[in-house]
């Protein structure tokens, strides 16, 4: 099938250094004496261990269930004891530690009970469903979760499948050797996500430099009836990319700030559709991968290892030279040197390169950017790296995003060309971690200003709530005495001025009379306690105050009430 191919910017042409792995066929790797599974090998959140210290697992059992939809679940990769669930030395440039479960395995390799499916019959979300179980992820290099790709866009129709077989960083022919000889599992697994995207096409990559795995595809798919074009495209590092992958096979650029389905295209590695066929067909979850084992070693060589395998245990398989000083995971162009022997081989390794002073020379001192523009001829994604290279190095992290930092893939090729030797990688990695941590803070700052502002809120509200309250039964409180008044008012007034038994209440009229209740309780009061000086009267005295009484009688006015008696004098 002819397919007009298209270009991608910039790329570089390093010594691919890929013959020296690829003639001896695919090996199993021994049993180690220690299995170390880090929980978390995948972006997205880490899987919660589901067994415990002395426990006996089988391979293939479930040790860590992912946490959300972005997870994937981690398995035993062999049958053995558990004998620590602790903290172990990451295969990270860091070095620091993650949540690992440590096996000693028994030596038998016995599976747990394996259930293949037929996804055809499935629903689409719970074949998506079987494979996060399955703990598959982009063994390409991204580990990304894959049932969280196996999702077409709901407003664009998918258009095309792409397949990444194209492998385009030096050293590394795990997927090389995996098409040749495992062929026709590759594309069921490729049809696995054909029936679950539907896309109109699908398209398989691979750089030329790799002839046998190209024959290897195009035969299967013959064999298999499917009609999945098997292209090789020309060899350009980092072809590989998805989204450099994606314009040449289709011609469509997808930009920074879209997704590829946005354009309807999605994209997986060859190693990522075997291991979903494996899932699907087989019941397997992802417990092994293949990985390059190269660079100073005595046999260089493709092994099938299980992860968890101590670094120390993996490389002597190589048997490396006397004078290997180190170990890089993945390529020479975006990997890194491994933080010690302790750390494991995880579902993101691919190769390990043994180094050495004659193989990795010492780089030659930096020197200062003359701004030549090489760096920024050869990025692929159309960046301006010596701009990145000097706000970076200023620690001006808000211009560097300006010049799209964030669209860095980090593939190496300014770093590759630049004559000033300048580590330009390095310098991105630093501004992007520290725009991170600073995002970090400020997003901690921001969510405990607002749990600040909650709780003030909160208290405000329960101290408005408490007020009303208080008020409330103050009002209750003054109406019950105010409505006792009046009923007393009402019950000592007189039979002939109170309202008929049917009439209604005044409540003002109700009021004044309390009032005037009260009135008159404090006068009669004031009176009983006001003197009256007539206790002392003499007989003369009380004959002069009858003398008045009998004229206010005359006069019509009521006379004063009678003085008490005065006790009559002693003779």
């Amino acid at each position: 099938m002819m397919l007009q191919l298209f270009k991608f910017k910039g790329g570089v042409k390093p010594q691919t250094n890929k013959t020296q792995s690829v003639a001896a066929p695919i090996g199993v790797a021994p049993l180690p004496s220690r299995l170390f599974v880090p929980l978390h090998q995948s972006i997205g959140g880490t899987p919660r261990p589901l067994v415990q210290t002395g426990e006996r697992v089988l391979k293939g059992q479930l040790i860590g269930a992912a946490d959300g939809w972005i997870s994937s679940a981690v398995h035993a990769p062999t049958s053995g004891t558990v004998r620590a669930i602790a903290e172990h030395v990451a295969a990270h440039p860091s070095g620091l530690t993650t949540l690992s479960v440590e096996i000693e395995p028994d030596g038998r390799d016995e599976w747990i009970a394996r259930t293949p499916i037929d996804h055809g019959a499935m629903a689409p979300e719970a074949v998506r469903e079987r494979l996060r179980e399955a703990g598959v992820v982009g063994l390409g290099g991204a580990v990304f979760p894959t049932h969280g790709k196996l999702t077409a866009s709901k407003t664009v129709p998918m258009e095309e499948l792409v397949i990444n077989g194209a492998e385009c960083e030096p050293y590394i022919t795990c997927d090389d050797l995996l098409m040749r000889e495992r062929a026709e599992e590759v594309i069921r697994g490729v049809g696995v996500f054909r029936d679950l995207l539907q896309p109109k096409r699908v398209l398989i990559g691979i750089e030329d430099n790799k002839p046998e795995a190209v024959a290897a595809l195009q035969a299967a798919v013959a064999r298999l009836g499917e009609d999945f074009a098997v292209v090789a495209v020309p060899t350009l590092y980092p072809a590989g990319g998805a989204k450099q992958l994606i314009r040449v096979l289709t011609g469509k650029e997808v930009p920074s700030t879209k997704r590829s389905t946005d354009l309807g295209v999605q994209c997986f590695n060859v190693a990522t559709a075997y291991t979903a066929w494996r899932a699907v067909a087989h019941g397997e979850p992802v417990v092994s991968r293949i990985v390059t084992l190269t660079g100073n070693v005595e046999r260089p060589r493709n092994w099938e290892a299980l992860l968890g395998t101590p670094l120390s245990e993996f490389v002597a398989l190589g048997a490396p030279k006397p004078d290997t000083d180190g170990y890089l995971m993945g390529g020479p162009m975006m990997g890194f040197a491994m933080p010690g022997m302790d750390a494991p081989l995880v579902k993101a390794t691919n190769c390990i390169i043994a180094s050495s002073p004659t193989l990795f020379p010492p780089k030659a001192p930096e020197m200062p950017c003359i701004r030549c523009g090489e760096c920024a001829k050869v990025c692929p994604h159309e960046l301006q790296p010596f701009e990145l290279y000097w706000f970076s190095r200023a620690k001006n992290f808000g211009k560097t995003q300006e010049y799209h930092i964030f669209d860095c893939i980090e593939c190496g090729c300014c770093s590759f060309v630049c004559p000033s030797r300048i580590p330009l990688v390095q310098y991105f990695r630093f501004a992007k971690s520290e725009i991170w941590a600073r995002e970090k803070e400020k997003n901690a700052a921001d969510q405990a200003k607002a749990r600040f502002e909650w709780k003030t809120e909160r208290d405000e509200r329960e101290k408005a709530e408490k007020a009303e309250k208080l008020a409330k039964a103050a009002a209750a409180q003054a109406a019950k005495k105010a409505a006792e008044a009046a009923a007393a008012a009402a019950a000592g007034a007189d039979a002939s001025a109170a309202p008929a038994a049917d009439a209604p209440v005044d409540a003002e009229a109700a009021k004044k009379a309390a009032i005037a209740a009260a009135l008159e309780r404090a006068r009669a009061q004031r009176e009983a306690a006001a003197p009256k000086n007539t206790e002392q009267l003499t007989p003369a005295q009380q004959r002069e105050i009858a003398a008045v009484d009998a004229l206010r009688r005359q006069a019509g006015i009521e006379p004063a009430a009678d003085p008490a008696p005065a006790e009559e004098p002693k003779p």
